[in-house]
């Protein structure tokens, strides 16, 4: 969660000057700061907030000299209106931004009827027909979205012939797909998900749908490496590869969408938990539903959120080097070694 707090923040500080008129009118501008009582807003001059950045301190950070108190503004704000929780410091916040307020993520939870029109052993035998992803048309496809790490994954197969009926069509076309196998945690295979590739692998097929599941997602996903006391999650395949090219020391598992990253099963024994969010409002709502329900668990999480859409494409546009140097500093400690 500390990335969005952060992001969050530094969007605040780029109009710190209007949060200080909003939250603490009483204060007064003083050169590069803003000064006050305190983080209430009453009269005075111990609590000095920085309006732009300089060499050793950036903007929106807030000192009270008088009891040692300091942060950032998202800090202030969740002080000022007296917020019990860091959730509701982000509704307020977003509020002042002008951003819709945050909505409670609902889970779609599928019924009895619709578990039971699944299907694991069809997607079990549809698995069963692939091959290794190294040296087929499926590496070429991951490796055109500047994905680096190892494909012979368990996890991951390839099958030249897989079939696909568009809406309204009777006959299905035999072409090549990667398939990832969605397992739970006990390692039993759920379902599966294809994505059609083109016929020279660089790029996905042109198709209305060139994505589809087959089984059952609810709560299970594509696993990479074994669980441990540390895990990193996200939606995509092509997301969590990327970040397997630069934190291949993490077990990792693509939820597949941002409504079952919401749902996710968490493991026993889980200690941190490393959220990849999408950087859209669906997806940040999916990293924060299940960050709250990972915290209420027991379990440390921290989100991770993209510049761009999604990791993948941080890694297409920055490069390995660039993606490991912003992703290092939001490690915990015992995670920064590899």
């Amino acid at each position: 969660m500390e990335s969005f707090a952060a992001d969050l923040a530094q969007r605040l500080a780029a109009q710190a000057e209007a949060v200080c008129h909003h939250y603490l009118p009483n204060g007064v501008r003083r050169g590069s700061y803003w000064i006050v009582g305190d983080v209430s807003g009453a009269k005075g001059r111990s609590l000095y907030v920085r309006l732009r950045s300089s060499s050793n301190a950036a903007a929106g950070k807030w000192t009270d000299a008088a009891t040692g108190e300091h942060g950032d503004l998202l800090d202030l704000i969740r002080l000022n209106r007296g917020l019990a929780t860091v959730s509701e410091a982000f509704d307020e916040a977003r509020a002042f931004l002008n951003e819709p307020p945050r909505r409670a993520f609902k889970l779609a939870v599928p019924d009895a009827a619709t578990r039971a029109s699944r299907n694991p052993e069809a997607a079990a035998r549809l698995f069963a027909l692939t091959s290794p992803v190294p040296g087929t048309i499926a590496e070429t496809y991951l490796r055109s979205r500047g994905i680096t790490a190892d494909l012979d994954q368990p996890a991951l197969g390839f099958l030249a012939n897989c079939y696909y009926r568009a809406e309204g069509s009777i006959e299905p076309k035999p072409l090549p797909a990667l398939i990832a196998r969605v397992t739970d945690l006990n390692g039993r295979i759920t379902g599966v998900h294809r994505t059609w590739v083109r016929a020279d692998g660089r790029g996905k097929a042109d198709l209305p749908e060139p994505r589809k599941a087959l089984g059952t997602l609810y709560g299970h996903g594509v696993h990479f490496g074994a669980p441990d006391a540390v895990i990193l999650a996200g939606e995509g395949i092509e997301t969590m590869l990327a970040l397997r090219s630069v934190l291949a020391h993490l077990p990792s598992i693509a939820a597949l969408s941002a409504a079952h990253l919401a749902a996710l099963h968490l493991p026993g024994g889980l200690k941190r938990l490393y959220i990849a969010c999408d950087n859209d409002r669906a997806g940040l709502d999916a990293g924060l539903a299940l960050a709250t329900r990972a915290i209420s668990q027991g379990i440390a999480a921290r989100l991770l959120v993209p510049d761009r859409k999604d990791f993948n494409d941080d890694l297409r546009s920055i490069g390995m080097a660039s993606l490991v140097q912003r992703l290092r500093p939001h490690l915990w400690r015992e995670d920064q070694a590899h």
